[in-house]
């Protein structure tokens, strides 16, 4: 009696498994089992996929916002500081309504014969005046950009200095700016070299000055710059094809003997 008691209870519970999986059967039946890990698998990689190209398009803007913001801040701080000079002087001379080209450029070539004169006086703020006028005049005038950051370079205003160049640079790769000679871009960039060595940015001037040998390679005077700067940043390296390259080009340099000793010492 009590041995039926147990199979009983078992056949019982047999019996109410068997119902419930009959009822969810056709549940069952719907479901693709063996696509069921495919379809996740496929679903979690597009989520990957999605969300590293995301992160790739953040970090691409990052980068390209980083490295054009410090071009465009420059960019227009000049523009802003060119225009605050022009305001400024704007009292000491003005445009005559109807001026022709001719005395535009009678006035210019009369402008720049006084920025000279005052600058050889060493009258500096004079210059500064004559050469932003002929600016206010012709805001693509190269000589005129390139004495006004020659004239802030010799008062030890770099960044004024820098941020000219800089421009010049800028002004002389248009294609509209007209004719430009490369002699006068090396020259630019030798330039801008000078003001980064005297900031005591010596990888940017190291950076201009090499620009400028790509113009001209055998330049003695940017080859000494090269070789001083190398020294400076100990790169021996470049310190000796700088000086080989000077003293192939300009043998009787009276520095080389002490360049070859300061190379030795790197």
């Amino acid at each position: 009696m009590y041995n039926i008691i147990p199979l009983i209870l078992i056949l019982a519970s047999l019996s109410v498994i068997i119902v419930i999986t009959i009822r969810k059967f056709p549940v069952l039946a719907n479901l693709d089992l063996e696509n069921i890990p495919a379809e996740k698998e496929a679903k979690f990689k597009e989520r990957i996929i999605s969300d590293r190209l995301k992160r790739n398009y953040l970090k691409w803007k990052s980068k390209v916002v980083k490295l054009t913001r410090p071009v465009l801040e420059t960019i227009k701080r000049f523009l802003k500081w060119v225009y605050k000079k022009s305001v400024d002087f704007k009292d000491s001379y003005k445009k005559v309504p109807g001026m022709s080209d001719v005395d535009i450029e009678n006035r210019i070539a009369l402008l720049l014969d006084e920025a000279e004169e005052a600058m050889k006086k060493e009258d500096i703020n004079t210059s500064e005046k004559k050469l932003i006028e002929i600016i206010g005049l012709d805001n693509k005038h190269k000589h005129a950009f390139k004495l006004l950051g020659k004239l802030y370079l010799d008062k030890k205003s770099f960044e004024e200095s820098r941020q000219i160049f800089e421009y010049l640079l800028k002004l002389e790769n248009e294609k509209n700016f007209g004719e430009t000679d490369p002699i006068q871009i090396s020259q630019t960039f030798f330039d801008l070299a000078l003001v980064y060595e005297a900031m005591g940015s010596y990888d940017k001037a190291f950076e201009n000055v090499r620009n400028a040998l790509d113009i001209e390679p055998n330049n003695p005077r940017f080859l000494d710059t090269m070789l001083e700067i190398s020294i400076i940043k100990k790169d021996k390296v470049f310190a000796l094809d700088a000086y080989d390259r000077l003293a192939a080009a300009n043998p009787d340099n009276q520095k080389l003997e002490e360049f070859k000793r300061q190379i030795s010492e790197l």
